[in-house]
């Protein structure tokens, strides 16, 4: 099938849900400069440049249709071994109107609420002063009602820092959500039909769903520093993603750091651009801040992202 006959055909969609605020402000640009266990949305190599021993996270999303996207991540240190993170995605609906054939109208007044939800777990380590690489490896589970289905989704990403010998210029490769089909199962898939054929009661058949491939894509970004001032900071940010079920997307970001003392603020803008679908682009432009404390050896962050 062409690529676009196929948009909405695709396993585990909330894999694309982005999730952390900062990279998010950058229209998902910064796949070369993502670090610490936001990284691992992104790209997990990320997860190799982690500023301290230990770090964890907490991120909540108001996404399209009222659906709550929750996300929580800590990763690790672990000497020469390497970098360790773990992570959890939760959706939530709410309460959906359970609507039937017998009751299309819902006057039974029964309600369901999906439950999809992702575990991941990664590593990252650097290569060399220059290269770091990372794994990650994703157990989704989705139930709806009396359905439910399960998969595994794996990443690979690379961060190489100081591209061509020059500093500030950095490159970022992303492999994500390569893995098996899914397919829904569950009691809620069984109907009862009467045979056509010989006097037999009607019996219950068992309906078998379709089989639906994950969201892969591949993307590849740059990133340039730029010091306007001692304390005065300027990051440009580009990509370009490659999906293997919807169309390409370029994605741009800019970021200011401003650093006083302890303090550190941001400021971020971006935009992610899909030219072959402009009218129906889910995020396009977007913005945000970020303000960083160091609290007694402690680095406290809150990044906002819109």
């Amino acid at each position: 099938l062409a690529q676009h006959q196929r948009l909405g055909a695709i396993a585990a969609p909330e894999l694309l849900i982005p999730v952390g605020a900062r990279d998010l402000a950058l229209g998902g640009a910064s796949i070369s400069t993502t670090s610490g266990v936001e990284a691992m949305h992104w790209n997990v190599a990320g997860l190799g440049h982690m500023n301290g021993s230990a770090e964890a996270m907490f991120s909540s999303m108001s996404h399209i249709a009222d659906i709550n996207v929750v996300y929580g991540a800590v990763g690790g240190k672990f000497g020469s071994f390497g970098n360790i993170g773990f992570t959890v995605k939760s959706l939530s609906f709410g309460d959906i109107p359970y609507t039937t054939e017998d009751d299309p109208e819902n006057v039974s007044g029964r309600f369901y609420s999906p439950t999809f939800v992702t575990i991941s777990a990664a590593y990252a380590r650097p290569l060399t002063d220059a290269i770091t690489i990372g794994f990650g490896i994703t157990l989704i589970s989705e139930k709806i009602d009396r359905v439910a289905s399960s998969g595994l989704a794996f990443d690979f990403g690379v961060q190489y820092d100081g591209l061509v010998g020059v500093k500030g210029l950095n490159l970022g490769l992303a492999v994500k959500n390569i893995g098996p089909q899914m397919r829904f199962e569950g009691p809620g898939l069984y109907r009862r039909a009467g045979v056509t054929e010989g006097n037999r009661p009607s019996e219950l058949l068992l309906l078998q769903a379709s089989e639906n491939e994950l969201p892969a894509l591949v993307e590849i970004g740059l990133s340039y520093d730029y010091k306007l001032a001692d304390n005065f900071v300027a990051q440009v940010n580009g990509s370009f993603v490659n999906n293997n079920l919807y169309y390409d997307s370029y994605n741009a970001g800019l970021e200011l750091g401003y650093t006083v003392e302890d303090l550190k603020l941001f400021g971020r803008a971006g935009y992610s651009a899909v030219p072959q679908n402009q009218d129906n682009e889910i995020y396009g432009a977007v913005m945000g801040f970020g303000i960083g404390y160091n609290l007694g050896g402690v680095n406290m962050v809150l990044d906002y992202g819109y």
